[in-house]
């Protein structure tokens, strides 16, 4: 897994953004305006935070980036990919480049810890060799290899939420996108998941992280996203969650 992040890092242009919002857009049927006027770009190899109250258009950002919707106005780019002329077909590519995280695990209950990293291979019609390498690389990497054949309802939350990560890794994403990832977690877990993160993200992978976890974001100091109300209100290097002055 190692080796085949740092391939990556090395031969993929470092200089394009892997994630590009120009003027972007959303305004729903219903006349709600969940994203305004959005312009940002995010490097290959950054860890960034997307914070902002409930309602602000964290989701509505999230969807956009796996074109789960369109944008009403402006221009996505993701992965060097233009997401408005994409078409259907070249949807489950794109989504192969993006590895996800939910608050909630979405593991597969009836399904193992092996199983459920391995689904994600096999439903790409991955052949069974491959998936018998990949799965114990990912299982070493969330250090979960001596969990493989646990179900999920025999694991603690932290064990599950890495059991989702390694299932978000195995197609090598550029991008890995942590929708609150410990939001269900206690601190010292939230932390754990925290380091495996930025190990994550040390090897290549662009992390993008929602989150309302103030006491991480302060502590890491990384570059924060805020949303407003739709508008992007403060794009900050080493920045804490809320604006300081």
């Amino acid at each position: 897994m190692t080796s085949l992040l740092r391939r990556r890092a090395r031969t993929e242009n470092a200089d394009a953004p892997v994630i590009s919002m120009v003027d972007v857009g959303m305004t729903y049927p219903n006349g709600k305006v969940a994203l305004a006027d959005v312009n940002v770009e995010i490097g290959r190899g950054d860890f960034v935070f997307l914070v902002g109250p409930s309602g602000a258009g964290k989701s509505t950002f999230i969807r956009l980036l796996i074109r789960e919707q369109l944008p009403t106005t402006g221009q996505v780019q993701v992965a060097g990919r233009d997401l408005l002329h994409m078409r259907r077909g070249q949807v489950p590519g794109l989504r192969r480049r993006i590895g996800i995280v939910f608050q909630d695990f979405r593991l597969l209950p009836n399904k193992t810890v092996w199983e459920n990293v391995a689904f994600a291979l096999d439903v790409t019609g991955t052949a069974g060799t491959a998936t018998r390498q990949r799965v114990p690389q990912l299982l070493n990497l969330v250090g979960l290899h001596e969990h493989a054949h646990h179900l999920p309802t025999q694991l603690s939350g932290g064990e599950q939420q890495r059991t989702a990560i390694a299932r978000a890794l195995v197609h090598d994403p550029a991008i890995l996108i942590a929708d609150e990832p410990t939001g269900n977690l206690d601190p010292v877990t939230s932390w754990e998941i925290i380091q495996l993160l930025i190990q994550i993200n040390e090897l290549g992978t662009t992390v993008l992280m929602a989150t309302h976890n103030q006491e991480i974001v302060n502590a890491m100091r990384r570059r924060v996203l805020a949303l407003e109300g739709g508008h992007l209100v403060r794009d900050e290097s080493a920045a804490a969650y809320e604006r300081e002055y």
